[in-house]
């Protein structure tokens, strides 16, 4: 991690500050005035400080003025003031200038070591952000269908105009949105992305436009909205047609004149942003039942770029099919899977109802449960449910009978009903992190109510005699990563992706399983 660089000419807050950060394990550089950040930041920018703490009223320059200079060179570097409560007016309009938060002297000890940890949390975000962005493969696609859409890409990569995409969804809207950014001249600014759909509507203006301390129960601090996060970059407005009538007022005046307010806030807010918008709805549609406006929708609807599904595009699947497993196995740390062709043919034929994401789940699903390193088409989960031959190879379907025979008896409370059977046993098989071969299903001899269980032992009494033969000393974390990879890959298999459904499924909260994603690299 990058160092907190404190900014003071006091030398008792530096020595104070910068012993509690070491405490915390964060490391510290300490500057007596601006003029030597400044100067620090010329010599190596791709240095820089993880979050900027500085004084307002200093010898050399003031912290406003640092303020300002600092957020040209790296708009996305969270600044805190430090402020004596005399300068608290300042420190106020300083948020005018982009500052994080501002520190009031004399502060408490362990708020300000908070404060910065907040900070640091949110420069981290920011940086993976950038980073999937610039890591992010080139778009696959041999299909006249995508070369149409990268050809759009590239007349639109010298041009700021707003852009609609459209797709189903799974589509890959959002890799399109990255790939327009990633090659247009805002290409050193941020990309944020934000799924209206998804963000409940109460939250969804704070979201987007941020919030004043105090605008309400629960607001302690000031917040910056998305806007103001992509400031010089790019806006992803996810699922647009499912924005609420009233913010859709607001989004146009944005889109008009750049300024917004605050949730809360007096002060106009300007910002320079490209917006991308997408959506799987037909917006003329939404329009004509008054559920969209239509001078927003003429806002928006610059220039349209439709994405063609999954099913439009077959001969992209064999290249995408690889590409994902690849990348499943790197997220798992295991060797990657071959595919045969005979499980590519099944695939091609697949209606494929979540397009692109719907294949990445499965590979991700492929790399956990098929038993050997080359997968057949008896391998493929039970919801790939057409073959080339409109027949369903025997395997896969022994896989499925055995385990609805082997669940609990008619009429108990655990016994699937019909309909439910096939889901029962895609949710048993997930679960059990892919130990036991669809041999020992076939043949009974693991019933689905005691699978789970044992193969989890079986798994994991495997991993962990191998880990402790080698002179590795983190076998613990490497042991828990793995549990939680595969648990939450299963999940998300299991739902298709849907985060949300997942989390509820395994029990836990929603920005959990969000943060575990992000921590263990399966994004």
């Amino acid at each position: 991690m990058k160092p907190i660089w404190i900014v003071d000419d006091d030398q008792s807050i530096r020595f104070v500050l910068e012993k509690a950060l070491l405490r915390d394990n964060l490391p510290t550089r300490s500057f007596t005035n601006a003029r030597d950040v400044l100067t620090a930041l010329a010599d190596d920018e791709d240095r820089g400080p993880q979050v900027l703490v500085s004084d307002i009223r200093m010898p050399g320059g003031s912290g406003l003025d640092l303020l300002e200079k600092v957020k040209t060179k790296l708009p996305g570097l969270p600044v805190i003031i430090m402020t004596a409560y005399s300068d608290l007016d300042s420190a106020v309009s300083a948020f005018q200038g982009g500052a994080f938060e501002y520190l009031p002297k004399p502060f408490d000890l362990p708020k300000a070591v908070e404060l910065i940890r907040r900070a640091v949390e949110e420069s981290q975000r920011e940086e993976v952000a950038e980073e999937r962005i610039s890591d992010a493969p080139e778009m696959l696609g041999q299909a006249p269908a995508m070369q149409d859409v990268f050809r759009a890409i590239g007349r639109l990569s010298q041009s700021n105009v707003t852009v609609m995409i459209t797709g189903e969804s799974g589509s890959g809207k959002e890799l399109v949105a990255k790939a327009l950014h990633k090659h247009s001249s805002r290409a050193n600014g941020p990309f944020v992305a934000i799924n209206t759909a998804a963000i409940p509507k109460d939250l969804l203006e704070s979201e987007l436009f941020g919030h004043e301390r105090g605008a309400f129960t629960g607001a302690q601090t000031m917040r910056r909205g998305r806007f103001e996060q992509a400031d010089g970059g790019t806006l992803f407005l996810d699922e647009i047609g499912d924005m609420p009538f009233d913010l859709q007022t607001r989004l146009l005046r944005v889109l008009s004149d750049g300024h917004f307010y605050r949730v809360g806030g007096h002060g106009a807010v300007k910002t320079n942003v490209r917006v991308i918008a997408a959506t799987h709805q037909n917006l003329e549609q939404r329009v004509k039942d008054g559920g969209f406006r239509e001078d927003l929708f003429h806002r928006l609807n610059v220039i349209r770029l439709r994405l063609p599904a999954l099913r439009e595009r077959r001969e992209d699947i064999p290249a995408l099919t690889r590409h994902f497993l690849k990348q499943s196995a790197a997220q798992l740390g295991v060797e990657p899977k071959r595919i045969s062709e005979a499980a590519l043919a099944w695939l091609g034929d697949f209606s494929f109802p979540g397009n692109v994401r719907q294949l990445e789940n499965i590979c991700h699903w492929l790399t956990v449960m098929a038993p050997a390193q080359l997968i057949e088409p008896k391998d493929l989960p039970p919801e790939v449910e057409v073959s080339p031959d409109g027949v369903r190879p025997v395997a896969a379907d022994a896989n499925r009978a055995s385990v609805t025979e082997q669940a609990a008896p008619s009429g108990s409370a655990d016994a699937p009903t019909k309909s439910g059977a096939t889901h029962g046993a895609d949710e048993s098989s997930a679960l059990t992190g892919g130990v036991v071969s669809g041999t020992e299903l076939r043949s009974g001899a693991v019933s689905a109510r005691q699978s789970p269980a044992v193969n989890w032992e079986l798994g994991l009494d495997a991993d962990a005699h191998a880990l402790l033969a080698t002179d590795r000393c983190d076998v613990w974390d490497e042991l828990t990563r793995r549990f939680e990879s595969r648990l939450i890959l299963a999940a998300l298999a299991s739902t298709r992706g849907r985060r949300i459904e997942a989390a509820q499924k395994l029990g836990i909260g929603r920005n959990t399983i969000t943060r575990k994603i992000q921590e263990l690299g399966l994004e």
